[in-house]
């Protein structure tokens, strides 16, 4: 199969209030009110840690088809740790990035514990945001 290329756009349309397009859709982006935004959507990092539980949840539903079983319901909930102080423009040895993302997986399928376990396992290595955060990706950024 041929690498498949995603695109989508974003322009700062207030004080940090982003419109992203992607496909036919757009999606606000925005700072809470606490870090000077007018809170019109979820941030950037807030983006990350969905798009990890969405990857997860997506990749969990096609194994669980492929191992013969089915899900009931299934819910990811995760966290995300963060210093803004680089961010914010401060000296810190901290990373301007997440320290760690922990992701709590509930399930309710038909299959037992070791059949989830060995699911599970697949499903991490086979998510490409998993992927995209624990491994190094190339990102260019230039002017146009």
């Amino acid at each position: 199969m041929a690498d498949l290329k995603f695109r989508v756009s974003a322009s700062l349309t207030g004080k940090f209030t982003v419109e992203g397009k992607i496909r036919k859709h757009t999606v606000l982006l925005d700072e809470p009110a606490d870090l000077g935004g007018d809170d019109k959507g979820p941030n950037p990092v807030e983006l990350i840690l969905l798009a990890q539980a969405g990857c997860i949840l997506m990749v969990g539903r096609v194994v669980a088809m492929e191992m013969g079983f089915n899900i009931n319901s299934f819910k990811i909930d995760v966290v995300g740790v963060l210093n803004p102080e680089k961010f914010m423009g401060k000296e810190t040895q901290d990373r301007a990035g997440l320290k760690e993302i922990t992701l709590k997986v509930h399930i309710d399928a038909d299959a037992d514990r070791d059949t989830l376990e060995k699911w599970l396992k697949t499903v991490e290595e086979r998510c490409p945001v998993k992927d995209n955060l624990v491994n190094t990706t190339p990102v260019k950024v230039e002017l146009a």
